[in-house]
């Protein structure tokens, strides 16, 4: 009897610890993340350099940057297309662009110093010419910047959505730099001028499903957080081209966010819409 009794107090006790263990047994994964908010990641580039990415264009880099795409260009010695890699280093400020020189000709050798005062000299000689072919260059310097130039005509503007505007334009440090219209899911996202597509993705970190459009050498504009993108780099669109669909990509309400640039700032569009 007492040996039976013992059996029943242990099966009992089995039963009780293991009810306990399985109260006390961590949740899921997946039912801690079901209801977990979007983080909005950082919108802007800061510092005196960035390390590209991939999907980045020294566009997206500069309007992040909030910087001139050309100024880029000039500080890193990027010529026209612009091309640049993964784990590429973009100097951002002039200051982070004379630390490097500055590091470079630190660590020549004596050597590299000789070359580079005999290169010197070599292109003092050679500027040292007569002052014919002083002019004849001058000229054929004129003739190749009229034929090469990209005169900055005037960029007529139209709204890129139908909607309510819930958020205007701020000049605080911090504040809204466009203006969110809201619609549905789905709706018209179109080319707010004639351009060319100077980027089209989502690694951009803060503007979702991004489509930047370029208008001349002045004026940039953006379009953020879409749900479908229907055009790709390097193509031309017309003003009032339907370039991509309203969604909520990496932001928590279903809405475009509009933004023109000037020369890498920026600025009111509702300065410059109808």
């Amino acid at each position: 009897m007492n040996r039976q009794l013992a059996v029943y107090v242990t099966l009992f006790i089995s039963i009780l610890l293991f009810g306990c263990s399985s109260r006390n047994a961590p949740a899921p994964v997946s039912s801690l993340d079901n209801h977990t908010k979007q983080i909005t990641r950082k919108v802007n580039i800061s510092g005196s350099s960035y390390k590209v990415n991939k999907g980045d264009t020294l566009y997206s880099i500069a309007f992040s940057a909030q910087k001139d795409f050309r100024t880029l260009a000039k500080l890193n010695d990027i010529p026209a297309p612009y091309t640049i890699y993964p784990g590429q280093r973009i100097l951002l400020t002039k200051s982070a662009q004379k630390q490097k020189k500055t590091k470079k000709y630190t660590n020549s050798s004596k050597k590299s110093t000789v070359l580079i005062q005999k290169n010197n000299k070599k292109l003092k000689k050679e500027l040292d010419q007569p002052k014919q072919r002083e002019y004849v260059q001058k000229q054929a310097n004129k003739k190749v910047s009229a034929k090469n130039s990209n005169p900055n005509t005037k960029v007529i503007w139209s709204w890129p959505a139908k909607g309510k505007v819930t958020r205007r334009f701020s000049t605080k440090e911090n504040g809204y730099k466009g203006l969110q219209i809201a619609n549905k899911q789905g709706a018209s996202v179109l080319a707010a001028a004639q351009g060319t597509v100077v980027y089209a993705g989502n690694a951009l970190r803060g503007y979702g499903n991004l489509i930047i459009l370029k208008h001349n050498d002045d004026y940039l504009s953006a379009y953020a957080h879409n749900s479908k993108l229907l055009v790709k780099e390097k193509q031309e669109v017309k003003a009032g081209q339907k370039i991509a669909e309203i969604g909520s990509s990496d932001s928590s309400v279903t809405a475009l966010r509009f933004e023109i640039r000037y020369r890498g700032q920026a600025v009111n569009p509702a300065k410059y819409l109808p």
